[in-house]
């Protein structure tokens, strides 16, 4: 089974409408490829080093995930009981981790890194409980970036992340595919920095 490293994000600081694009909302934990195989569930961070103290999330990731092996791409954090994503230092607290899955990159022995990243996602849905106190799926408006970061910037979140619907899970020379574009009133964006994503 293939681990690539993730999809390196670049930077802009306007959002933008494209019916070629999807935009998800940043997430602002620890980004980490979630391996299920052999019965386990194993998170690597984005220099595809082993993240250890995960166990109890990663036992209920092979219980609720529906692939015998799968490599997700997503980002691991702490909420509170109101579902609010609390400081990225406390995902040190954990037993209290949620995985936000937003690719999906192998599943059950086939690699789908050449696929579009819309059917990526469509697997990636599938195989994702539909409710769950441990994993969920990131969704995405498809085309409207300046609605969503809008909409970020009144919830104040970190901003939003623009991906090419149809492009692959892997570096194109030349092109850009995956964005973040970052709101600038965000009170967190120090700490996020040395978190990177």
């Amino acid at each position: 089974m293939i681990i690539p490293f993730p999809m390196p994000l670049s930077r802009r600081c306007e959002p933008f409408d494209d019916p070629d694009w999807i935009f998800e909302f940043q997430h602002e934990g620890v980004r980490a490829m979630a391996v299920i195989e052999r019965g386990g569930c194993r998170f690597f961070s984005r220099a595809k080093h082993k993240l250890y103290g995960y166990q109890d999330l990663a036992t209920a990731l092979v219980r609720e995930v529906t692939a015998e092996n799968a490599v997700m791409d997503g980002e691991l954090e702490v909420t509170d009981s109101a579902g609010r994503i609390l400081s990225a230092s406390t995902v040190k607290a954990r037993k209290q981790a949620r995985y936000f899955a937003f690719d999906l990159v192998w599943l059950n022995g086939e690699d789908l890194r050449a696929l579009p990243l819309l059917s990526r996602k469509d697997r990636l849905k599938r195989i994702l409980p539909a409710r769950s106190a441990h994993v969920q799926y990131v969704d995405h408006a498809r085309g409207a970036g300046e609605r969503l970061f809008h909409m970020a910037s009144h919830m104040g979140l970190e901003g939003i992340v623009a991906k090419r619907a149809h492009g692959p899970y892997e570096i194109i020379p030349g092109r850009i595919d995956w964005i973040q574009i970052a709101n600038p009133r965000y009170i967190r964006k120090e700490r996020r920095s040395k978190l990177g994503r």
